[in-house]
């Protein structure tokens, strides 16, 4: 019989499993330990392999993070009247996966591994099998839960043929509740070369960091528009073009609603991104680490620091632009 259980930390590890405790849900707290109102929650369930982040009792993402899946990822985001706004899987690419973050790397001495398409590493003929090579959730951190913010950690582990590390990672998310159901997701996705000299190769044509790729139905195929921080509209605007933050929006339903994905050091230049018309886009590392093979030497680590704000109306309606800057200012 599955427990839940509420407590003031995140309880969503191995053991947790040890204790019984499948699913755990974060609370807050003053210095006393009593119990005090928050917005946000995480509801974690290892059974299902899934953590649910809730704000106001009411579940905005999900985290996947289960051993049969190629690669953790977050699906679905939901918009502020409950839409969702991006897909897991589809046609022609079903190695896509929402909001995920992966990358094309080799291990020194070992083979090259496409981790964006760990989907394909595992053997055709026996659905059971596990992935040769896999991003594997490997537990959670617990992290800070106040007023209308909650934060959490996440420790990952690339591995290929099922059992050599490559890379170690860690996560950081904070989830920042917003008026009228609209919310930040605040990443921060580190790589650690902890078992070697890694090389990374992904082209220019093939990775993001992260990737997004939306429900069709928000797509600018299905009349939805992309434009960003500099006024480029659509993919013939903004694919391979600088930007700070991008916009992804729609009318349907009759609301409209979107995403903005934010570029966290507006110090630096703006990187390029990926964008398509029927739904994918993301951001590409600055340069000269974009679309061509450099090392990470052992012990060194890099870092991706990005936001995904979920908002109602258009990139105007939606106040893209000042939330852009709030975020950028470190008051979001």
């Amino acid at each position: 019989m599955r427990r839940t259980t509420l407590l003031p930390v995140l309880l969503c590890t191995t053991l947790a499993i040890f204790l019984g405790i499948v699913s755990a849900r974060v609370t807050a707290a003053d210095e006393t330990g009593k119990p005090v109102s928050a917005r946000v929650a995480f509801q974690c369930d290892d059974a299902q392999g899934q953590m649910q982040i809730l704000i106001d009792g009411k579940t905005v993402a999900v985290y996947r993070y289960g051993k049969d899946v190629d690669l953790p990822h977050y699906f679905p985001l939901y918009s502020p009247s409950g839409k969702p706004l991006t897909i897991q899987q589809t046609d022609p690419y079903p190695h896509h996966r929402s909001l995920w973050f992966a990358d094309t790397v080799q291990l020194a001495g070992q083979r090259k591994a496409s981790f964006y398409n760990a989907l394909y590493s595992k053997d055709k003929k026996d659905p059971k099998a596990p992935y040769r090579d896999q991003i594997r959730h490997v537990e959670f951190v617990p992290g800070k839960v106040a007023g209308n913010q909650a934060e959490i950690g996440m420790k990952l582990l690339w591995v290929i043929d099922q059992q050599t590390p490559v890379l170690d990672e860690q996560r950081q998310l904070r989830v920042v509740a917003l008026e009228q159901g609209q919310y930040l997701l605040d990443m921060q996705f580190t790589v650690i070369a902890a078992y070697g000299n890694v090389q990374f190769l992904s082209d220019q044509a093939h990775y993001a960091w992260p990737y997004v790729r939306m429900n069709p139905e928000f797509s600018v195929q299905k009349g939805g528009t992309m434009i960003n921080s500099e006024g480029g509209v659509n993919q013939a605007g903004t694919h391979n073009k600088p930007a700070y933050w991008l916009d992804y929006s729609n009318k349907v339903g009759g609301a409209t609603e979107g995403m903005a994905f934010f570029l966290y050091d507006h110090k630096q230049p703006a990187p390029l991104w990926l964008t398509r018309d029927y739904g994918t886009f993301g951001p590409r590392r600055p340069n000269p680490q974009n679309g061509k093979p450099f090392v990470l030497k052992k012990g060194e680590s890099l870092k991706q620091h990005v936001g995904i704000l979920v908002h109602s109306g258009d990139v105007k309606a939606g106040q893209v632009e000042k939330r852009y800057q709030q975020y950028a200012d470190g008051k979001l």
